[in-house]
């Protein structure tokens, strides 16, 4: 387990830690956004993803799915490659983003719900407007975002890099 206050300026915080950052933030007139992800075996995909969802405001929190949400998405059984304190690490130490925080649920509806950012962003496989919960498309907490009058954005995904690819590529 890694030390959440080390060379990575804390960047790795508990969810309590986490609401504390966000407290200050708000009260400075800092806009926060929020995505979350495997982010397992970080490619040039994920970068770009992070950076660009970054500039829709001042601070990136980024919500990871621990090692046993990842299990359960079906992913597969070798899945994730890297564990959860090796993707925090290499997650922090990106320039775009402002804090990492794991989450043990199979979505990140929770942990939306608590840091209630101004900004939810999501890859442009999914669908802001989509209102149907049911829907593959449905950004989770996407409802909970906008009642507290913040934006829900998609970012462009950069075509030909995914995990699930470079992992194909490894097997062959």
């Amino acid at each position: 387990m890694i030390n959440r206050t080390d060379f990575l300026g804390g960047k790795i915080a508990t969810l309590k830690e986490a609401k504390q950052h966000m407290e200050v933030w708000k009260m400075t007139g800092r806009k926060v956004v929020f995505t979350n992800g495997v982010f397992d075996i970080l490619h040039k995909g994920h970068v770009t993803y992070l950076a660009q969802a970054a500039q829709h405001g001042n601070r990136m929190v980024v919500g990871l799915n621990a090692d046993a949400s990842v299990k359960r998405l079906g992913k597969g059984d070798d899945r994730p490659i890297n564990d959860q304190d090796a993707r925090a690490t290499v997650l922090a130490a990106l320039s775009s983003v402002d804090l990492v925080v794991l989450f043990d649920e199979d979505t990140p509806l929770d942990l939306i719900r608590e840091l209630q950012p101004n900004v939810l962003a999501k890859g442009a496989d999914y669908d802001p407007e989509e209102t149907d919960p049911a829907s593959k498309k449905y950004v989770v907490g996407s409802d909970l975002v906008r009642k507290n009058g913040g934006e829900v954005v998609a970012i462009p995904l950069v075509d030909g890099f995914s995990t699930t690819g470079i992992v194909e590529k490894l097997r062959k």
